[in-house]
């Protein structure tokens, strides 16, 4: 068994993995300010980009779901990952050694788990590739690709492959390379059967399907030969460790920067279509595997069109003009209030996929296709009145009553209004009894969670702990009351340790041991102070990707929220535009009024004191008076320094 990866290696990783890259793979990212990058959250639904990241101290905190951490935790929660496999994965492609405590070495040379199916499934992916373009068996293959304008250039650009009939010669191939019968089952390349192993995909184009980072995952495998056991025009790989149908679309590792860069995101039916696209130069073109279009796919899409309350985002679906495409078009409709902005329906008027597009019509085609595409509820509503005769009065009665629960789910109301009078122009009834009619609609698409729903729920902020909070029954924690930020002085903390926690070099030393504890009024903002000063005694703040998990771990578990958020929050100050730091005069008055607070506090106790002991006690009153003298005269001086 292996040891644990070294503690300086894991650093070096931390230090080499750009997290702005890494994020980048799965997130939209905009700057927010002076060294802040923001998008829409991976780990949760949102409207409003609500995710931070500050590259160059290697965090990330999201301030709608709670969630933050480093590159690793980041790579661990998005690929689902344990710590290990996210180090030895980031490990690779920062090209740092790994070393390991106890004289051991890593999983199966270098990988975990996950990164031995990947690596199994490269393997596969070149042995089909060659196999389609060398063995004569695959002559079947090359043909259906030809006969669909494909060639050998195109066959390269996606990877396509061609799975020998054989049965047992990807098989053979693996065993050859070193994996285990266990692998090769487990990431579905081979099943087992009563004589052993034998091939998955036998005899059938296949297609490498790749998860966002371009790594191949699984395959999608057409029939080819009319003498094909299963009948199924195509097989997928099952789901495994590491191939979840519903989060995978097709090409998206090859479409997602022409996605974020021109927010157009173009989803389409098959593998053959999303090349057609691509090669047609509609290069945002993505497909799902196997399965409908489903939330988990409008959320993996919404990251990187930045497809926020701000709009701008288009996302385009084009679908086969005949009953199955419609179906498939109205199910798309069916998620259209999980998008932020207008999703588009784009169908080509002979019913042509892109594929058949290209092939008759060349690529401007395609193109013209996706460009004239219409808004997704104009086409639901005309999907929908294809239904009734409108040559009756039952049918257009019946028409407005059915449409009029799509008009009235228009998210936009500017857009109503239009289209109620386009809509009663197309039934052939008066502008207004439409407009009665959707006023009086009955919601007919509810919102499932919304996208812009937070996991926080109810009055305090939800059902998850609020920064500074944890669950009462979490195992060895003490419930922190949140910060309430309404006050005055608590904010004054907040706003301090904001500054120290993302810049804790900006604060000499002995002007950082003048602020006294009691300044911090909220027990959460007190913890954080007292974890801070333990890791600036440990030298962490000297190693900026080290400093954020130094104070975590010098503080009570209750503010490792709190103290993630601190470190991503916005400081509301004039900052440096290159490093980001605050305005120096910002940060002395946040010095001086911290220093402030204890003496104020101590000449309203004197003041109280003297009150209750002046006509009794002469002596002692004297003796106070002199003590709030020397407190205010202390005060004064701290109030000419903020001057």
């Amino acid at each position: 068994m292996a040891g644990r990866i070294k503690a300086e290696d894991v650093e070096a990783v931390k230090d080499r993995a750009s997290l702005e890259a890494v994020v980048r793979e799965h997130v939209t990212l905009t700057r927010a300010g002076a060294g802040r990058l923001k998008g829409l959250c991976p780990f949760h639904d949102e409207r409003t980009p609500s995710f931070t990241i500050r590259p160059a101290v290697g965090r990330w905190h999201c301030f709608g779901c709670g969630e933050g951490g480093d590159v690793i935790s980041f790579v661990q929660q998005v690929d689902h990952l344990t710590f290990t496999e996210a180090v030895e994965r980031l490990a690779a492609s920062a090209g740092v050694e790994l070393h390991y405590e106890e004289g051991g070495g890593p999983r199966e040379a270098g990988m975990g788990r996950r990164g031995r199916l990947v690596e199994a499934h490269r393997v596969a992916e070149e042995f089909y590739h060659e196999a389609l373009l060398r063995s004569r068996d695959a002559r079947v293959g090359r043909d259906f690709l030809r006969e669909r304008g494909f060639d050998s250039a195109a066959a390269t650009r996606f990877g396509v492959g061609y799975a020998p009939r054989g049965g047992e010669d990807l098989v053979r191939h693996l065993r050859e390379k070193g994996f285990s019968e266990e692998e090769m089952t487990l990431g579905g390349l081979a099943g087992r059967g009563s004589r052993g192993l034998y091939d998955r995909f036998r005899g059938r184009l296949v297609w490498p399907i790749r998860d966002i980072t371009g790594d191949t995952v699984g395959f999608g495998a057409r029939r080819l030969h009319d003498d094909d056991r299963i009948a199924a025009k195509y097989l997928n790989t099952a789901e495994t460790p590491i191939y979840k149908k519903t989060h995978l679309l097709y090409g998206l590792d090859l479409a997602k920067k022409a996605i974020a860069t021109g927010r157009r995101a173009v989803v389409v039916e098959g593998y053959t279509d999303v090349m057609a696209c691509h090669l047609a130069g509609v290069e945002s073109a993505v497909a799902t595997c196997g399965t409908a279009f489903g939330s988990d796919h409008v959320s993996t899409l919404r990251r990187i069109l930045r497809d926020d309350a701000a709009g701008g985002a288009r996302t385009i679906f084009t679908f086969d003009g005949d009953a199955a495409g419609q179906k498939a078009a109205m199910r798309a409709f069916e998620l259209d209030q999980r998008w932020a902005s207008q999703s588009y329906v784009a169908v080509a008027a002979d019913g042509m996929d892109p594929c058949e597009l290209r092939q008759q019509q060349g690529d401007d085609a395609v193109r013209r296709l996706v460009d004239e595409a219409v808004p997704m509820f104009e086409f639901a509503v005309r999907t929908t009145l294809a239904g009734f005769d409108l040559d009756t009065a039952e049918g257009r009665v019946a028409g407005m009553k059915s449409v009029a629960r799509i008009i009235a789910e228009i998210r936009d109301p500017a857009l109503r209004p239009e289209y109620t009078r386009t809509v009663a122009g197309w039934i052939g009834v008066d502008v207004e009894q439409m407009r009665d009619v959707v006023a009086q609609a009955p919601k007919g698409m509810p919102t499932i969670g919304g996208p812009g729903a937070s996991r926080r729920t109810g009055a305090s902020g939800g059902d998850g702990p609020a920064p500074g909070e944890t669950r009462g029954g979490d195992e060895g924690s003490t419930l922190l009351p949140r910060p309430d930020l309404r006050d005055p002085t608590v904010l004054l903390g907040h706003l301090f340790l904001q500054v120290l926690v993302q810049f804790p070099r900006l604060i000499a030393p002995e002007d950082l041991y003048r602020v006294e504890e009691e300044s911090f009024v909220a027990p959460a903002h007190r913890a954080v102070f007292l974890g801070t000063l333990t890791a600036l005694v440990g030298g962490a703040a000297d190693r900026p990707h080290d400093w954020v998990e130094a104070i975590v771990e010098a503080s009570p578990a209750p503010v490792d929220t709190l103290v993630g958020a601190l470190a991503m929050e916005q400081i509301q100050a004039r900052v440096d535009p290159e490093t980001g730091e605050p305005d120096a005069r910002y940060v002395g008055d946040l010095l001086t009024r911290l220093w402030e607070a204890p003496l104020q506090a101590r000449i309203a106790d004197a003041a109280s004191a003297l009150r209750r002991v002046e006509h009794d006690d002469p002596a002692r009153a004297h003796e106070i008076a002199v003590e709030l003298q020397g407190l205010q005269l202390e005060l004064a001086e701290l109030r000419r320094r903020r001057e």
